[in-house]
């Protein structure tokens, strides 16, 4: 790693800008030296792969996740945000999701049991859901992070009915949110109205009220290290 510093915006080799094509091609990852068809590496060449773009990220909010007794979501999630383990935009705001809900969900609840196997749980789905599949897969990882979160607390399956149902509605209703602001992608923008939707549907349909979604609105405080950031468009700008 070039004089030894991660960066956690653009490319965390050299901090250059990331460049997106719509084909793909053989690249090998700086870190781990694994082989991988990509459409993203930066101006110098550069490419790192999910698993090591996100390093520690992951085991960070399980490990905090796990210990604390805090109840807001939003709050959480701005604590790990400011972390320099979390980078700007990245993977690992897929498991961030769906890791506050669940822990605000089942620190009310007072079952520390339940949310340690559940984050387990979450953590597992959430490493599947790819970096960039915002603009790819026209599917944000922060939405589908929250489908993940009501579909980990209500035992959803492909085969269940209702659970099913609620857990689809769940990414849908984040997804059309989303959409609503546009593009292009911030992974923190995009966390913050992904909770607040989530904490809504929690409450519409669980009967949990995960935090005060109608009068609490976070102001970014990350917009510095995001080059594409929306500024006044953004409804968490100031």
């Amino acid at each position: 790693m070039e004089n030894n510093i991660k960066h956690t915006y653009d490319c965390m080799i050299c901090g250059n800008v990331l460049e997106y094509s719509e084909d793909y091609s053989k690249v090998e990852c700086m870190y781990c030296h694994g082989e991988f068809q990509s459409n993203v590496r930066c101006k110098e060449g550069h490419y790192i792969c999910d698993a090591c773009h996100s390093l520690d990220g992951y085991e960070l909010i399980d490990k905090y996740c796990r210990e604390t007794d805090k109840t807001n979501p939003i709050e959480m999630a701005i604590e790990l945000m400011k972390s320099n383990k979390i980078n700007m935009h990245g993977p690992e705001h897929h498991f961030l999701a769906p890791a506050v809900l669940l822990t605000s969900y089942y620190n009310i609840k007072g079952d520390r049991q339940s949310k340690i196997k559940k984050l387990e749980i979450a953590k597992t789905r959430a490493r599947d859901v790819k970096g960039g599949i915002c603009g790819f897969y026209g599917n944000c990882g922060a939405a589908v992070g929250t489908g993940i979160y009501i579909s980990v607390i209500t035992e959803a399956t492909p085969l269940t009915k209702e659970n099913w149902g609620l857990a689809n509605l769940m990414t849908g209703t984040a997804l059309i949110e989303l959409s609503k602001t546009g593009g292009p992608r911030c992974c923190k923008r995009n966390l913050f109205t992904s909770i607040r939707e989530a904490a809504k549907l929690t409450e519409e349909n669980l009967g949990v009220r995960l935090y005060d979604y109608e009068g609490h609105r976070p102001v970014c405080i990350f917009k510095s290290k995001n080059r594409e950031c929306l500024k006044s468009d953004c409804p968490y700008f100031k």
